[in-house]
């Protein structure tokens, strides 16, 4: 009796057969779906605070949450973008007083209509995320430094064109103050500026999912040289992400001006930190790559979420403060250990 030697298992068969352990089938459902940790969080954060003050269910109290956390998500959609591409921007928040200035100085001290300063503005923005672009794509300087440098530029600017003053909204205009505006939503109100950002969360969604620019953007932040080798134009994207990413401060700037009720610097001063807050504690990956915007604005609700439960539960801003910090480096570590299950 003949017997035949059985063949050899090939690379693909072995890790196919191999057996996972439930918290490696974990780790790859992480890897594969970035949103999902984020999400038990918001649910988690919600229920807790639910139960220690029966006012966080309120309507009114959640309508709040969302104007709160408002500005700081329309900055994370910029944000993810160039996160996405393994960068990092420093100057968001400086860019949006910066853009904010401009609108306000044109609308409210030159009389200028306010459609033609909003699109000043928007200019002004897209301006200084091509400059930013052309720095770290064109002369290949570190995102970190470029941004951090751009950072006090565009303060400087900011503070220079406001000569230390604010412009009230009445002086403004009813264009550039339409933010501010709100509407009723069943038993919630909402402004304008929070639908705005709900607005450019759908549209930043389907482009980076539907396109084959927003495909670009990933390849880029997951391997550059390999994206280059696949016939990608790996400057022409960066600038596109870093020009688009300054329009999208732009009008982060006009939700600002709707929700301050005014144009000044003397808003959103930790803007830079809580937009890599939101987009950290949303799954977007450090390294670039991976991540939604979808899990962006679930990272800028949970911020919002634990400042608002928090307050209500009447624990010290000091404690508030150090629960984000506990949220970002377990948010970081969970990163970490997620992308472990992409090297498998």
């Amino acid at each position: 009796m003949t017997t035949t030697e059985a063949e050899p298992q090939t690379a693909a068969e072995f890790f196919k057969s191999r057996k996972l352990s439930p918290l490696q089938r974990l780790q790859q459902l992480l890897h594969r779906n970035p949103t999902i940790s984020p999400l038990v969080v918001l649910v988690g954060a919600v229920l807790v605070f639910a139960l220690i003050n029966d006012r966080f269910l309120q309507p009114s109290n959640l309508s709040l949450v969302l104007q709160q956390v408002a500005i700081i998500a329309a900055l994370a959609v910029g944000q993810t973008l160039i996160i996405l591409t393994a960068g990092i921007d420093l100057s968001v928040g400086a860019i949006m007083i910066f853009v904010a200035m401009v609108m306000g100085t044109l609308a409210g001290e030159m009389d200028v209509p306010g459609g033609i300063a909003f699109v000043v503005g928007i200019a002004a923005g897209a301006a200084a995320g091509l400059l930013n672009g052309v720095l770290v794509a064109v002369l290949k300087l570190p995102p970190f430094i470029v941004t951090l440098g751009t950072m006090g530029i565009f303060t400087a600017l900011g503070l220079m064109m406001s000569g230390g003053r604010s412009i009230r909204g009445d002086q403004l205009g009813s264009f550039l103050t339409w933010t501010s505006s709100s509407i009723s939503v069943g038993p919630f109100r909402l402004t304008a500026g929070v639908l705005l950002v709900l607005v450019m969360y759908a549209v930043g969604a389907y482009v980076l999912s539907q396109t084959s620019w927003g495909r670009h953007v990933y390849a880029i932040g997951d391997d550059p040289s390999a994206a280059m080798l696949a016939g990608i134009r790996t400057t022409r994207t960066f600038l596109s992400v870093y020009i688009s990413a300054g329009v999208i401060f732009a009008l982060s700037a006009w939700v600002l001006i709707g929700r301050v009720g005014a144009a000044t610097t003397n808003s959103a001063v930790d803007a830079n930190l809580d937009s890599i807050t939101a987009v950290v504690i949303g799954g977007t990956s450090l390294f670039g790559g991976r991540g939604r915007l979808l899990g962006s604005l679930i990272g800028a609700l949970i911020v919002g979420i634990f400042r608002n439960g928090l307050s209500l539960a009447r624990v010290d801003v000091l404690w508030q403060t150090l629960a984000i910090g506990v949220l970002i480096i377990a948010a970081v570590s969970l990163d970490q250990w997620i992308r472990r299950a992409g090297r498998r």
